[in-house]
């Protein structure tokens, strides 16, 4: 706990997800996400172990977090990092997104992407502070934005293989996250 007597993400214990914490993680995901996965597709993917890795961060036997990354040739696709409303801003996603980038470190991939949409700039910070940089647009990628299709920042890492990205992950996910705006 923090001297504010508020959740620290070091209190959280990283795991390997499993079929048990589908209902939580997809509770979490409507909490976050306008257009959750489903049941069944979030279950394939747990079947799927050479293609796809997930991590669950754990506070106290309460799932408060998650994170998934899908392999593609050499490459790794952050396909989702997700925090319960109550948990951001405490550094959950940063020990999530650190958890995905030394699984593709120890994967031998060559690189990492993702999508963001173009206001989060919260989640753009985080991922910055990992080394991702911005690559391009993909215009209306996101059917569901509050005012329809939202574009997508398409995002790269190309230098996992090098010491210094796994010296940067871990500062990175030991800076504490920023509570957004009301």
């Amino acid at each position: 706990m923090s001297a504010a007597g508020r959740p620290e993400a070091t209190d959280v214990v990283l795991r390997p997800m499993v079929e048990a914490d589908v209902a939580v993680v997809l509770d979490i995901d409507r909490q976050v996400h306008t257009e959750p996965w489903s049941p069944g597709f979030l279950t394939e993917q747990l079947a799927a172990v050479d293609r796809w890795h997930h991590v669950v961060a754990d506070r106290a036997g309460e799932v408060v977090g998650h994170a998934a990354l899908t392999v593609v040739a050499d490459e790794g696709h952050v396909a989702t990092v997700s925090v319960h409303p109550d948990e951001q801003g405490a550094g959950v996603g940063g020990r999530l997104l650190g958890a995905l980038c030394r699984f593709a470190v120890g994967r031998g991939l060559d690189a990492l992407t993702l999508e963001v949409r173009v206001p989060n700039e919260r989640a753009i910070g985080l991922y910055r502070r990992f080394g991702f940089a911005p690559a391009g647009i993909r215009p209306g990628y996101y059917e569901d934005g509050p005012g329809g299709r939202e574009d997508a920042l398409v995002m790269w890492v190309h230098d996992i293989g090098e010491p210094a990205f796994l010296r940067r992950v871990g500062v990175a996910e030991r800076a504490p996250g920023k509570k957004a705006r009301a």
